[in-house]
């Protein structure tokens, strides 16, 4: 999947009205999940997608451990979206990545997440996430 098609994805699953708010959501929510993988699963997952989005995994300080209302947290405040706006935008993002990568690496991604962070990926935007 290419940058563009990633990108216009994340756009019309999270109903956002521009280009620009879908990038700052795929942003967010990637920069914050590369900052709860450790860095080879980081590397790895953003070999299988494109550089420009890739590299929103690769900079961000890895293997921190936070659960998924910290993980909603900074997604919110990198975003400038309320919690309950920037979760939905989150699972928009976290629903195409599952679908730009090979199920194995998601798989693996998964595997470093705890259980409630794995409903987030799992869920879809329009998935039920009590926060």
């Amino acid at each position: 999947m290419n940058h563009d098609k990633f990108i216009g994805e994340v756009q019309h699953k999270a109903r956002l009205a521009s280009r620009g708010e879908a990038e700052a959501a795929v942003r967010a929510t990637l920069q914050t999940l590369g900052e709860r993988l450790t860095e080879g699963a980081a590397r790895n997952l953003a070999a299988q997608l494109p550089r420009e989005i890739g590299e929103y995994l690769e900079t961000a300080e890895h293997g921190e451990r936070f659960g998924v209302d910290e993980f909603v947290e900074r997604v919110s405040i990198r975003e400038g979206a309320d919690p309950p706006r920037a979760a939905y935008h989150a699972r928009a993002v976290l629903d195409v990545l599952r679908g730009a990568v090979s199920e194995g690496q998601m798989d693996k991604v998964l595997a470093q997440l705890p259980e409630e962070l794995d409903r987030l990926v799992m869920a879809g935007p329009e998935g039920d996430l009590r926060l």
